[in-house]
């Protein structure tokens, strides 16, 4: 709505040849909207003075998660770049209001904990359908490669559907986690 940006082609060519999964396909961002979501929100924060590598993961693993985190690790220190890195997902779908809080909410514990074992085996454990899991433990474990024992994590909003339209009987739980490093 603002305007177009534009892509940071070196950089993604470099976290694609820094991963053993990373490929360059743009018709992989065809059918996804995540990333065009956010857009509006950067645009307005810097002015449209930005680049971008917008990455859409089909394999939701730790171990790609880790893969991935590494590569845009390594590529930004050798290309010098000051990234800001956001993952964007929903949490639980269509269920009960109160279903879908009790399994978010543990779901984030673990985030807060940056363990993306834990987080990875309790979305399996509870059934939780998030549609960006892979992202999130990209960003988990990029933190936890920047910060290392001072990364930290911290739920700055939950809600569900249902706290905006009132029905509760099939929502859908979203939450704003800051990622940064203790002083």
């Amino acid at each position: 709505p603002f305007g177009e940006i534009e892509v940071d082609e070196e950089l993604a060519r470099a976290i694609v040849n820094n991963s053993n999964y990373a490929e360059l396909d743009y018709r992989a961002h065809i059918e996804e909207h995540s990333i065009e979501v956010q857009l509006p929100f950067l645009q307005f924060l810097y002015d449209n003075d930005f680049k971008i590598v917008p990455i859409a993961m089909a394999l939701q693993t730790p171990e790609v998660a880790k893969d991935l985190a590494r590569s845009i690790f390594d590529s930004i220190a050798v290309l010098k770049r000051d990234i800001v890195l956001i993952a964007s997902s929903d949490f639980t779908h269509y269920e009960p209001h109160d279903i879908v809080v009790k399994k978010d909410l543990e779901t984030i514990k673990a985030i807060e904990e940056l363990d993306l074992k834990k987080f990875y085996s309790t979305m399996q454990t509870l059934n939780v359908t998030a549609c960006g899991p892979g992202g999130i433990m990209t960003l988990m474990e990029y933190s936890l490669l920047v910060c290392k024992e001072k990364a930290g994590a911290k739920l700055l909003k939950y809600a569900t559907s249902g706290d905006t339209s009132g029905d509760r009987s099939a929502v859908v739980g979203y939450a704003a986690i800051r990622f940064f490093c203790r002083k």
